[in-house]
């Protein structure tokens, strides 16, 4: 994990002391494993990981019953994606049905959960899956499936190299299934096991609840369908590879979403995919990301200095950030404002947002001509990009109390975690109506509909004329993002939400003595109890019990025998 959500683990893990954990990761490339482990607290006991990015073949050869048995779980697999409309996708599961196509969806939602649960028990039998997901036989049954009777008619036109790409990214998708983690000294040891995203990042959590029954728990601050549908545009990929690759995911999320004893999204944004793709409304609890307060303390405490003429941008370079519109904004601000600037603080995070950046500067220099006072002064442009680190923005903190109002003028957003960092320091901020922002800012900063210039420039500059304003806003920014948004509150719901979850729905272990016999009663309440004095006299299934619970039952004292006392 890595990035803002590598963040938010690293917090609650290091913030819930009184738990014990086990990590287990799963990796996306080779540069996010070179680029090492971090310290762990004590409360850590192992970590596992396993690459995603890469699978060497098996090598496991399966006979002719493993191989009928893998060609039936397979086909009942993609034959569910294949057919309908998948969750999250075209309304199948918006509850604007009727009954029969309620029903429909619900058998097909238990098909597809019932094809990966027997992939599962037959990677788990014969020692994996990989090479038979890359086999030619699993081409020939997504083949069949997209030919049969009721299949989409996306998937019907789905030609040999759309096959082999489907194949391909099921095959990596489903890595998962492969692994030994599913265990009695892995996953199944657990008491809980936390997903900190959807998707196939959830399977390991998913299939530790299959096998032996321990509660899943899914966190998205990100939703993974939603970053699956935007990743795979019309140029990305092919019709039937975006419907077929479209619908797995779409079945895979439902499966999470019905499965998980809670579900917690960050923000009531990510809270309307998980319902409109099944997920029980009882069971889901909106717990924002925690942020860090204290390293914005000192400017969100301290009286205003900013330039009252600087707006200020700062995030990560991307197209999704439409700076470009931000650009003909500030150019209307220019009008009302001519000794307005504006500040973009940020770094691109690859090579197409390098390009990006390079149109950005490119137009900036185009609509603000470098300025000069006189014919012997050097002329400036009121545009300047920078990145956190450099002369005119050392730290991140610095970066946001170096204007008076903050923008973010994003077309796509998911949480918005600049959006919070101006807020706890302080700032008036302007925003576009994306993702959770409204849900954010709450009353607390100016909103405009994306891709407005004209209505982004008329809300900078209304703030930009009223200093009384922006402070008002800008406090009660502060106060709000100090109580909806640090790390303390979002470590308090967690914790409350693992005890319930330990309360509701404890996992059933049996534990047998040295002679081999069930031991009933034999894990009360107390081994619960966080600590390293469990003893090794009892062997448990799947895991070792306080040695006190299994030694020779202690006599009761007479009454009499206590009164006498």
């Amino acid at each position: 994990m890595s990035g803002d959500a590598g963040l938010w683990c690293d917090r609650l893990v290091r913030g819930l002391e009184q738990h014990e954990f086990d990590l287990y990761a799963l990796s996306r490339s080779r540069q996010q494993e070179d680029e090492g482990w971090v310290p762990l607290p004590p409360q850590v006991s192992r970590v596992r990981s396993a690459p995603l990015w890469t699978a060497d073949d098996d090598g496991v050869a399966y006979g002719r019953r493993a191989r009928r048995r893998f060609a039936e779980c397979y086909g009942e697999l993609v034959g569910a994606v294949c057919t309908g409309a998948a969750p999250g996708n075209e309304g199948a599961c918006d509850g604007a049905a009727g009954d029969g196509a309620g029903d429909a969806s619900a058998a097909l939602a238990d098909r597809f959960g019932s094809a990966l649960y027997g992939l599962a028990e037959l990677a788990r039998e014969e020692g994996g899956l990989v090479g038979a997901l890359r086999s030619d036989a699993a081409v020939r049954t997504l083949e069949r499936a997209c030919r049969a009777p009721g299949a989409l008619r996306t998937a019907r036109e789905a030609r040999v190299p759309d096959l082999l790409t489907v194949t391909a990214h099921l095959e990596r998708a489903l890595r998962p299934l492969s692994l030994d983690w599913y265990g009695d000294d892995g996953l199944g040891a657990a008491d809980l096991c936390h997903a900190t995203a959807g998707g196939p990042a959830a399977l390991p959590g998913l299939l530790a609840r299959h096998f032996c029954g321990v509660p899943l728990l899914v966190t998205e601050y990100g939703v993974q369908l939603r970053s699956h549908y935007l990743a795979l545009g019309p140029d990305a990929a092919a019709p039937a590879v975006r419907a077929l690759l479209g619908a797995f995911h779409g079945r895979l999320a439902a499966e999470v979403y019905r499965r998980a004893e809670i579900l917690t999204p960050g923000n009531a944004h990510a809270r309307r995919w998980q319902e409109r793709c099944g997920a029980d409304r009882a069971r889901i609890r909106t717990v924002h990301p925690g942020m860090d307060a204290t390293r914005f303390a000192e400017v969100g405490e301290a009286p205003d200095r900013a330039d009252p003429d600087t707006l200020v941008w700062v995030g990560r370079v991307d197209p999704a950030k439409d700076l470009i519109s931000l650009l003909h904004a500030f150019a209307e601000v220019r009008k009302e404002e001519p000794k307005a600037r504006l500040r973009i603080v940020g770094a691109p995070s690859g090579p197409e947002s390098e390009a990006y950046l390079g149109h950005c500067r490119a137009l900036a220099a185009q609509l603000f001509p470098d300025e000069a006072e006189g014919v012997h002064a050097v002329g400036d442009n009121p545009v300047s990009f920078e990145e956190i680190g450099g002369p005119e923005a050392p730290t991140l903190p610095e970066a946001y109390a170096a204007g008076a109002v903050v923008v973010l003028s994003s077309v796509v957003e998911g949480f918005p975690i600049s959006l919070v960092e101006a807020m706890l320091c302080g700032r008036a901020t302007v925003s576009t109506d994306v993702g959770a922002v409204v849900e954010v800012i709450g009353g607390t900063g100016l909103v405009v509909p994306p891709r407005n210039p004209r209505a982004l420039a008329e809300a900078a500059v209304a703030l930009l004329h009223d200093p009384e304003r922006r402070e008002r806003l800008g406090a009660a920014a502060r106060a709000r993002a100090l109580e909806l948004f640090t790390v303390e509150q979002n470590i308090a719901a967690f914790h409350s939400i693992y005890l319930q979850i330990v309360s509701h729905c404890p996992v059933r272990r049996v534990v047998l003595d040295e002679a081999g016999e069930p031991l009933p009663f034999a894990t009360p309440a107390e081994s619960h109890v966080p600590g390293r004095w469990t003893g090794p006299t009892a062997r448990v299934l799947p895991r070792t019990v306080p040695g006190w619970a299994t030694t020779a039952p202690v006599r009761a004292t007479p009454l009499a025998a206590a009164e006498g006392a």
